[in-house]
């Protein structure tokens, strides 16, 4: 979606990797660090700070289960807040376990 220049639908995808990889710490982490890049690429300083906590949290907590499941990972929704999980990663995830 980047060579497209369609950074919203860059994000969205970026959004959908998060709830795939919530559980993994290696990949939490990973994913907002991608988060974090294209907070800077696109001058987003309130999420490029948001995305700063969340790697933080993500290194300490996700190990110890303590991510609310479905969370998108942006910094436009609370860090702590559990959501659903669309129908197709569910199925995902139903799989991987």
């Amino acid at each position: 979606m980047r060579l497209a220049q369609d950074y919203d639908a860059e994000f969205r995808h970026l959004e959908r990797a998060h709830i795939l990889g919530q559980a993994s710490t290696i990949e939490h982490v990973r994913v907002h660090a991608l988060m974090f890049a294209w907070a800077l690429r696109q001058r987003k300083a309130s999420e490029g700070l948001g995305q700063i906590l969340r790697i933080i949290g993500a290194a300490t907590k996700t190990a110890l289960g303590l991510v609310p499941m479905g969370n998108t990972g942006g910094s436009n929704v609370s860090p702590f807040k559990p959501m659903p999980i669309p129908t197709d990663l569910q199925r995902i995830l139903d799989m991987a376990r």
